[in-house]
């Protein structure tokens, strides 16, 4: 789709921008040119046509100023033009329907511009982006022409053949889909221009512009008023992609479900340890006082169940520890035992370095 475009080419620029650099070249209501950096349907623009009848290649061109947005010839003389209704022609129906087929032979033209406006379509807006040559050179368009004649007074004297064009357009090419589905019929060089003016097959000149010399950028939403103009429409803004908004909210969003997360976490948390500090005041005596006496109870059963030993008890237990000592004296050691006989019948020692006892000594004796 092309709707909106830059023309501010010198009259004289525009044959040549579309290589018509040979032979005469006449101009037809090009006083009624006003270069204008916001162009739309409606508004005068310069093409570049064959001479009625002429077929030979750069003779009898003429430059004529056109009313863009087509008017069929066979349309009601009565009727208010529309320019809005038909400012496009999509280029793989032009062979079908009867309002372009008929022009196909002998009413074709070129369209030079600057550059054009195209809107990509967002969620909430749309933003228009100027598309131009990488080089600044003028693009052409294909496009076909048709005159009507009215009878009544809209924008031109009663009886006054009004000349009008529609642009061609075809799909997108692969680099300017994501700005939108269909691009205008770009004739990149002398050739394919030459084709189209000499009503050559349409089969390879209809086609989406591939080549990589097509930039753009974007411009002032202000554009989508006709009454806009000056060096301003054209003019880069600056511009936050979605893509970066995108990203931005992933990362924000992101960031908040962390926050509540964490927030959810000490939350349980605090509650945990609430429930816990509740269910161990429950378990813990009601005061101090309680406390201390339940301690003091319990020291008391603990001493209760504690036998304390008489005097008797005490005398008799001494007893029986010197009398046990006596026996582990007097009992011979195992060394004593694994001894050899010779020294069992000597006897002088005691098992190990023990002293003497008083069976020894008296054996001596």
């Amino acid at each position: 789709m092309c709707g909106r475009a830059r023309c501010t080419l010198r009259a004289d620029d525009i044959p040549r921008a579309c290589h018509r650099n040979d032979g005469p070249i006449r101009h037809v209501n090009m006083d009624r040119y006003r270069p204008s950096y916001n162009v739309g349907p409606g508004m005068n623009f310069p093409v570049v046509r064959r001479d009625d009848g002429s077929n030979t290649d750069g003779a009898g061109i003429v430059l004529h100023c056109m009313k863009w947005g087509l008017i069929p010839s066979f349309t009601k003389k009565s009727d208010k033009p529309d320019f809005f209704k038909m400012f496009n022609a999509r280029s793989e129906s032009v062979c079908e329907k009867a309002s372009f087929r008929r022009l196909l032979p002998k009413s074709r033209c070129l369209v030079a511009v600057e550059g054009f406006y195209e809107w990509k379509k967002d969620v909430s807006k749309k933003q228009p982006y100027y598309i131009r040559f990488k080089d600044g050179r003028p693009l052409v368009f294909a496009a076909l022409y048709d005159s009507w004649e009215n009878s009544e007074v809209y924008c031109l004297p009663a009886g006054e053949k009004l000349h009008t064009f529609t642009i061609l357009t075809t799909s997108a090419s692969s680099t300017f889909q994501w700005l939108h589905d269909r691009m205008p019929v770009i004739l990149g060089d002398k050739g394919s221009t030459d084709a189209w003016l000499n009503g050559s097959k349409t089969d390879m000149l209809l086609k989406p512009y591939e080549n990589p010399d097509l930039v753009w950028y974007p411009v002032t939403p202000a554009i989508g008023k006709l009454s806009f103009e000056g060096p301003e429409c054209v003019k880069e803004v600056p511009l936050k992609t979605q893509e970066k908004n995108s990203i931005s909210k992933f990362f924000s969003t992101r960031k908040v479900e962390k926050e509540q997360e964490s927030n959810m976490v000490q939350s349980v948390c605090d509650e945990s340890v609430k429930t816990n500090l509740l269910n161990n005041l429950k378990e813990e005596p009601r005061s101090t006082d309680d406390r201390l006496a339940s301690l003091t109870d319990k020291d008391h059963d603990l001493k209760s169940n504690v036998p304390v030993p008489s005097l008797g008890d005490v005398g008799k237990s001494q007893v029986k520890r010197d009398s046990d000592e006596f026996l582990a004296d007097t009992k011979p050691s195992k060394d004593e035992i694994e001894t050899s006989p010779a020294r069992k019948k000597g006897n002088i020692k005691g098992g190990g370095d023990k002293q003497p006892t008083l069976f020894s000594y008296f054996g001596k004796k």
